[in-house]
């Protein structure tokens, strides 16, 4: 597992289209503001695992990280997931560094 920058994150999305972006934030949060991602909250995941793509890389996003990072484990350790990042500073860096229209919450 690796560990992403936003700015990174944005350059891999507009140069490539083998990036799917995983939201764990919960769904009433991912309603505030989101970017194009699959959200499927940390509880869910393991229920919903086959939702995620595993012939793309997937960065994993969240509020500040935290949770990315406990996913990002899980599906490395739990599942065999081996093309996986984690997005630093989560959607709060998105919106810092890439678009503060969105709101911050």
């Amino acid at each position: 597992m690796q560990f992403l920058s936003v700015i990174d994150l944005k350059s891999n999305m507009d140069n490539s289209d083998n990036v799917k972006i995983l939201d764990v934030r919960e769904t009433y949060e991912f309603n505030i503001c989101n970017i194009d991602t699959l959200n499927i909250p940390m509880a869910e995941i393991e229920s919903r695992v086959n939702e995620i793509p595993r012939n793309k890389d997937v960065a994993v996003l969240c509020k500040s990280g935290k949770r990315a990072t406990a996913v990002a484990n899980l599906l490395a350790t739990e599942y065999g997931f081996d093309s996986l990042s984690v997005v630093e500073g989560g959607i709060e860096e998105w919106i810092a560094k890439i678009d503060n229209k969105l709101e911050m919450y």
